[in-house]
């Protein structure tokens, strides 16, 4: 009996844990501010636990029957914890009251198993062992379960089948402690009714759980969507109209097929235009291949590599008939190789030099994508440019986000130039940012910042390959900004600060109310 409860232990921390990670996870998705929806699902767990443990006490007796009713309902509310939060989500304008009630009603019936748990197994062991065996259980358990999340559960079963495999799983406890403490329970008839239930109740769900999430993503995306996944770095999604393609990521808007050869001709031509060399290109992100698409539009170009740690988009750009119309099967040129790395490791290992490094990344709305803002990522970047290379980024919007647009500019203009020493020991050589913007009527106004190692007449950059959009003409007034837009002091963006993601909240944030 008590290696039965320790395994149940066990099970139920690795229950636990699953849907904090799961309710920490869908809040990131849906709201962004990663930081921020993590901290707040951890805290409402931890202190809806405690308050569990606190009206553990005021249970005197049948600890058997409690112990499996309140297994029960940890398994139904856990299990069916992703579906709320979604459907809430797509269906409620207001979602923070629907996380709160799922964080702390998981987190007070999940405070509540232990001390009951401790107070079964103190009945066949001195205190000091039960309380030793227990802990360790649920250590071992919580270890297991943060392993298993990010490894094998989102990538394999998704978001909401996790949660209602681990819903059963707990379920599935209860329904073996009835037949365990058979003898003991003096409400088996209806432990065993409520135990069937759960167990029909999330099986259901399991099976059309696909309908479920078909069902919340066709309200939030007004579009039929073709392509689904979530992977173990985001959800993409990719709707299509009779006229448009778009692709969104965590729900944010990655392209528009109607205007997204304003955003890709802005960001690739005045770089490649502009640079010494075009042999050997480097793309951080653009996992769409329609930055590539614009890259192959230059002759010179030898080999072009795209380094973009998620499969789910590369794989989609590469196979799907639409999205290689659209990007022109970039991604099958033989002069494009795909790396499905992370960009940062990518760099350390690699010993290449690249003439024109492109930088296609989604907004830094989180400490993931916000070290590949940093100074310290530019740096590296800059270490791997050859001499009259351009490094260049997407930089958010310079209205909506106007200091984080600043911030990346003024991050750059902060690395040191590899090339040069200044004559002066105590002077610093930076690379020399050029920040400039157009409009892209699905992002709005859009800003971009070009580094060069090399001194830049930015007026001299001259387009020689054909564009719908940016040619010489145009880009002579996309490096001018109104008064609004007008160049302002920040703090340098570094991976212990993020102060970039702070300024992209604050900004967004004020358009949005």
């Amino acid at each position: 009996m008590q290696v039965f409860l320790l395994a149940a232990v066990f099970f139920i921390a690795v229950c636990g844990l699953v849907y904090q990670l799961l309710a920490g996870t869908i809040s990131s998705y849906l709201a962004g501010d990663s930081v921020y929806q993590f901290s707040l699902v951890i805290g409402l767990f931890m202190s809806s636990m405690g308050l569990g443990s606190f009206l553990s006490r005021f249970i005197n007796n049948r600890l058997h029957d409690w112990f499996i009713f309140v297994e029960i309902m940890t398994g139904m509310a856990g299990g069916l914890s992703s579906i709320i939060l979604f459907v809430a989500f797509a269906q409620i304008d207001n979602y923070t009251p629907f996380l709160l009630m799922v964080s702390v009603t998981i987190g007070t019936l999940i405070g509540l198993e232990l001390p009951i748990i401790l107070r079964i197994v103190k009945e066949h062991n001195t205190l000091k062992i039960v309380v030793s065996n227990v802990m360790t259980a649920d250590y071992a358990g919580a270890l297991f379960a943060s392993l298993l999340f990010p490894l094998v559960l989102v990538p394999r079963l998704g978001l909401i089948r996790t949660s209602l495999m681990f819903g059963s799983m707990n379920v599935a406890v209860a329904a073996a402690a009835i037949y365990v403490f058979r003898e003991r329970l003096t409400a088996r008839r209806n432990l065993v009714i409520l135990a069937a239930t759960g167990i029909i109740l999330l099986s259901t769900c399991f099976v059309y759980a696909d309908n479920i999430s078909t069902f919340t993503e066709d309200t939030l995306y007004k579009d039929d969507i073709i392509y689904a996944a979530t992977s173990p770095y985001q959800r993409v999604v990719v709707t299509r109209t009779r006229n448009d393609l778009r692709m969104f990521i965590n729900g944010s808007i990655q392209f528009s097929s109607q205007d997204e050869y304003r955003y890709h001709e802005a960001l690739v031509l005045p770089a490649m235009s502009a640079a010494h060399s075009r042999r050997n290109i480097l793309v951080i992100g653009g996992g769409d291949g329609l930055a590539a698409r614009e890259i192959l539009k230059f002759n010179e170009v030898e080999k072009i590599t795209i380094v973009d740690i998620d499969p789910a988009i590369t794989d989609f750009a590469r196979d799907n008939q639409l999205m290689r119309g659209l990007n022109l099967d970039s991604m099958r040129n033989p002069k494009t190789l795909i790396v499905n790395d992370d960009a940062w490791k990518y760099l350390e290992g690699v010993q290449e030099i690249y003439d024109v490094i492109i930088i296609d990344l989604p907004d830094p709305d989180n400490l993931s994508l916000s070290r590949l803002y940093s100074k310290s990522f530019y740096r590296l970047l800059s270490q791997k440019l050859a001499r009259g290379g351009k490094i260049v980024t997407q930089a958010t919007s310079p209205l909506y986000a106007h200091k984080a647009f600043w911030c990346i500019n003024n991050t750059l203009a902060a690395v040191e130039n590899p090339l040069f020493k200044a004559e002066n020991a105590s002077e610093t050589v930076r690379l020399q940012p050029h920040a400039y913007h157009c409009y892209v009527p699905s992002f709005g106004s859009w800003g971009f910042v070009m580094a060069s190692n090399t001194p830049l007449k930015w007026q001299d950059i001259e387009v020689k390959v054909p564009a719908r959009f940016v040619n010489s003409e145009f880009i002579k007034v996309m490096n001018r900004f109104p008064p609004d837009l007008a160049h302002v002091d920040t703090d340098i963006n570094t991976i212990d600060t993020h102060v970039v993601s702070i300024y992209y909240e604050e900004g967004w944030e004020k358009w949005s109310l």
